[in-house]
């Protein structure tokens, strides 16, 4: 039911009730779609903030999508009818609306499309959809084929969901010169110099087609009728009634009677998506469906085919070979395409939080360097002079710091040293340092080195007299919006991360001719250890923090929210946790924090409001911040394993955010596996009924974190300024493994074995031994062959 194809170009799922959540997303410069399995949908776009073209039947928040999304039979999406003209029977495509069982049916997510092959009563509908490269549009595609031994009369209606588009202004009607349904509407506002914002906005949705339908309606309550959305009224007369939608809410449906032979086949294509006016819309029409080159073909042709090579830019630096295959598909074919998206689109945000900014950029190191690069440049530009970084990174001229980004966190800078560091391992571009940059609040530009000391320094004096830094209103995890908002609390965690800072900051410095300055920070992360295991140490793990009342908690006699994850895992990577706390805290997150499906962000979730945390405490028990299994986190928790050795314990953990192998494990998260979702349910000992239910949010920071695990962690193929270093952590029960790994314009196809003869880790390089495993002065263009013997192996 659930496979990858042959060719590992799709996921496929083979039925519409088993994994009813199962979805795909596609994306380009300036919206994304995430499609469900049974044709609901989820779509935005941005104008310059987000905006929706396909709406629900009601007003709605303008947030594109929720964790764990609920869907209903009005939910916005993408849907055919099928009515066999004699006997009156009807079904939908590719599920919903209708829900008739099909006899055959195959949803199958691609990189550049998605798919549905759907066979019923002796009709197939295949339905794909794309799309362009740069346009708020999506490209679809319907075959209609007779598979029966007799000719059929049928009625084929495409339905687009148009919804409720605004209390001002809405309407909808057909355009016989466009060939297609287009629905205007005004965006409501208040202040008239709100006026001059939204007059250019693009408040039209359009469907048009490539052929002239039979008949058409814009009128959702008219097509409903008294069947509603499951079995329309207007579906069961001869022709739909050709109505517009006046100050009422549109929808956008035709209707196309065909005569098919058995074995014929007819085709449509549509484009729907949003406009600022009917002249655009005529141009798209024209642009799509009427210009053809010298080949004969259209631009709709011609649009999938650029968006696919857009989407194939995304590949990463590692391709894998393991005793895994269900890894080795994801990290080869899936898991660089979601850290592209991240990249490339920043999560279609105008002011994406500075955090979110600095590790998708992380990840784009690995993708596109350059587009990294510009990234850090765009950040430390609106870093103050103080050292201080902004809660979020504004991208657009009329953006502002909006919801989450008005709301003071303190750890934005931590950041800073940690992404630079893997951009720095990937291209040894260390003459970004010299960049000079202004400040928001300083005219004088200087260098990114100094920005960077700043933030460092910014950092070490953002603390109370213990030396643990403030929490305010948030660190890395938002909703501890109470801790410290009296100016008191502390953050644990930060503190720890502030030390792996300063250790990781002090490596750049040694790196680029600034010993002094390195043997100050080394200092620094010695000394902020110190404070973190005087106060922080619980005997057996870390705390969280320390409340504005001077309350510790994360700790054992806490009754809820005893241990947090970040606390441990940042401590492996800091260096604060010695030989026998590190012992300590490991046995302290196997016991209460690992489950089936990963490792908890902290337990027992909370059940009630504690007003000294903040409102993590009342989400759902086992929910985002409450206690999932928080991917992001858990990430954090196994590259803090990987760099202390925990090999078996790392790659344990790293297999676990994938659904699967068992189809048990699958059915329980509910999502094929094609990307890393921001959480599973937790609460795992508390509600263990719906521990495991992914999230299937796609954005998060997770994918460039699993990414530095695999090269710098599970395979050892970390970039250094000497070169590469070939390091691999396998897992015990792996005897072999294989990797091609992309470096600075260099490919290395590094093969890795377990050897009986071999009494440490010995790499070879074109056959000779690198006896500190780095192989160094890697030349572009050039091909390595490296063999590395592991010990152990029959």
């Amino acid at each position: 039911m659930i496979r990858a194809t042959a060719d590992q170009e799709y996921y496929e799922l083979t039925s519409p009730t088993l994994l009813p959540k199962a979805s795909g997303f596609l994306w380009n410069e300036k919206m994304m779609i995430h499609m469900n399995c049974r044709g609901y949908a989820v779509a935005q776009f941005m104008q310059p903030e987000p905006a929706k073209y396909s709406h629900a039947p009601n007003l709605e928040a303008k947030t594109f999508m929720q964790p764990e999304q609920p869907y209903y039979a009005h939910h916005p999406g993408r849907f055919v009818y099928v009515k066999d003209e004699e006997s009156g029977e009807i079904f939908s495509a590719p599920y919903e609306p209708v829900r008739v069982p099909a006899d055959d049916y195959t949803f199958a997510v691609g990189k550049s499309d998605i798919l549905w092959t759907v066979k019923c009563k002796g009709i197939q509908i295949e339905m794909r959809l794309t799309l362009p490269k740069a346009e708020a549009m999506e490209l679809w595609a319907v075959k209609v084929k007779n598979l029966s031994g007799e000719r059929r009369k049928l009625s084929i209606y495409p339905y687009f969901t148009v919804g409720y588009m605004s209390w001002m202004n809405q309407s909808g009607e057909y355009h016989e010169e466009l060939q297609g349904i287009v629905c205007s509407s005004i965006t409501p506002y208040q202040k008239y110099q709100e006026y001059d914002k939204i007059k250019d906005f693009n408040d039209k949705t359009f469907l048009l087609a490539d052929r002239k339908p039979d008949a058409w309606e814009v009128n959702q309550e008219a097509f409903e009728g008294e069947g509603g959305i499951t079995s329309p009224s207007a579906i069961g007369q001869e022709e739909l009634a050709k109505g517009d939608a006046l100050y009422e809410t549109p929808a956008a449906v035709l209707q196309y009677r065909v005569d098919l032979n058995p074995g014929a086949e007819e085709a449509y294509r549509f484009l729907f998506g949003a406009a600022n006016n009917e002249g655009q819309i005529a141009q798209i029409r024209s642009d799509y469906f009427l210009n053809k080159n010298a080949s004969g073909e259209d631009g709709f042709v011609l649009a999938g085919r650029e968006y696919d090579q857009y989407i194939r830019e995304g590949r990463g630096c590692i391709e894998i070979a393991t005793p895994d295959p269900d890894l080795d598909n994801f990290v080869n074919h899936w898991l660089p395409r979601q850290m592209y998206y991240h990249g490339q689109t920043n999560r279609l945000s105008t002011d994406p939080q500075t955090r979110n900014f600095l590790q998708d950029h992380m990840g784009m190191s690995y993708i596109k360097p350059q587009l990294a690069r510009e990234a850090f440049l765009i950040a430390l530009s609106q870093q103050k002079s103080n050292g201080a970084m902004p809660d979020g990174i504004i991208l657009h001229k009329d953006a502002e710091l909006k919801y989450i980004n008005q709301v003071p966190h303190t750890d934005h800078c931590v950041w800073l040293p940690i992404c630079l560091s893997t951009y720095l391992d990937e291209t040894n571009d260390y003459s970004l340092l010299e960049e000079k940059v202004p400040y928001a609040d300083q005219a004088e530009a200087e260098t990114v080195y100094e920005h960077i000391h700043k933030a460092m320094q910014w950092l070490a004096g953002d603390r109370d007299e213990r030396g643990l830094n403030y929490i305010n209103q948030g660190d890395w995890c938002d909703p501890m919006n109470m801790v410290g908002y009296k100016g008191k609390g502390v953050s644990g965690w930060l503190t720890i991360a502030t030390a792996y800072a300063f250790q990781v900051w002090a490596d750049i410095c040694d790196n680029s001719g600034r010993p002094e300055a390195a043997q100050d920070y080394r200092a620094a992360a010695e000394e902020t250890n110190e404070a973190v295991n005087r106060y922080l140490w619980d005997g057996d793990w870390y705390a969280r923090g320390i409340t504005d009342d001077n309350v510790v908690f994360g700790i054992s006699k806490d009754r809820e929210g005893r241990i947090f994850i970040n606390p441990q895992g940042w401590s492996l990577l800091s260096g604060a946790a010695d030989e026998e706390k590190k012992e300590k805290l490991l046995r302290a997150v196997t016991e209460q924090l690992e489950t089936p499906y990963g490792v908890e962000k902290l337990a027992p979730s909370y059940t009630s409001m504690r007003e000294d945390v903040g409102r993590v405490t009342q989400k759902h028990p086992g929910s985002a911040e409450n206690g999932a299994v928080y991917n992001h986190a858990a990430a954090f928790y196994i590259y803090g394993l990987y760099a202390v050795g925990e090999r078996d314990n790392a790659y344990r953990l790293l297999r676990k955010m994938l659904p699967g192998p068992s189809l048990d494990d699958i059915e329980q998260r509910g999502q094929l596996p094609i990307f890393i979702p921001n959480y599973y349910r937790g609460a795992y000992r508390q509600f263990p009924r719906t521990a495991g239910r992914s999230s299937h949010l796609f954005n998060t920071g997770t994918v460039p974190w699993v990414y530095r695990c695999l090269i710098d962690g599970l395979f050892g193929v970390q970039g250094t300024k000497e070169g590469i270093r070939v390091s691999p952590q396998l897992p015990g029960h792996w005897n072999e493994a294989a990797v091609t790994r992309e470096f600075r314009g260099a490919t290395l196809h590094v093969d890795i074995r377990r050897d009986a003869a071999a009494s440490q880790t010995e790499v070879y390089a074109e056959g000779e031994l690198l006896p500190d495993g780095v192989l160094r002065d890697v030349q572009p263009g050039k091909t390595y062959r490296v063999q590395v013997k592991l010990p152990g192996g029959a």
